[in-house]
């Protein structure tokens, strides 16, 4: 019996000696830390260029707008020209929605807060409210894009699928951008 306990002795005392996978061992703990640090980065990169690049198209749009360039803004000229200057948007024509409501600057009524988004769970929900500007009127823009997270497994992407769970997300996420305007007088209303 002690011939085996001296054996299992020489046996531990050598293992915790050994430094060999040391390297490999602290590799394996560090690596998957590491790497969801970085795809919530990534993730986190990639919301903020595409809510800029939103923004940017909506502002561009807008300015558009205002001196003329686009005479009649509908909802197709204004999704085509934001989905132009916004590149980050995958899938621009389908999950871009428009949200334009006028507003008289002598009698304000409130802005509603629901904001109008693509509708996941039924794609074929036409909800669109729309209400081109006179002469002197307030246009209020709001622009709903939805996106999938890049990493929908781990960090931020789980995160934002689990909290977007309902069918109308279907897993996506939302970012809004908004404008307001003043439709200049020198359009002519029309006959």
């Amino acid at each position: 019996m002690t011939n085996i306990t001296q054996k299992v002795r020489y046996w531990a005392a050598k293992f915790v000696k050994d430094e060999a996978g040391a390297t490999s061992i602290e590799f394996v703990i560090v690596f998957p830390v590491f790497m969801l640090f970085f795809g919530m980065i990534y993730e986190s990169g990639m919301v903020s260029a595409r809510h800029v690049m939103l923004e940017r198209g909506v502002d561009i749009a807008v300015r558009d707008v205002r001196i003329g360039v686009i005479t009649d803004p509908t909802p197709d000229r204004l999704r085509a020209r934001i989905c132009e200057v916004a590149l980050l948007i995958p899938n621009c024509d389908t999950q871009l929605k428009l949200d334009m409501v006028t507003r008289s600057l002598r009698d304000w009524t409130p802005i509603p807060t629901d904001v109008l988004c693509a509708n996941r769970g039924d794609p074929a929900a036409p909800k669109v409210r729309y209400t081109n500007g006179g002469n002197n009127e307030l246009v209020y823009l709001r622009v709903c894009a939805r996106f999938d997270p890049v990493m929908p497994t781990t960090g931020l992407g789980k995160a934002i699928v689990e909290n977007n769970s309902d069918s109308a997300a279907g897993g996506s996420f939302a970012l809004i951008a908004s404008s307001a305007f003043v439709v200049e007088p020198f359009r002519r209303e029309e006959e």
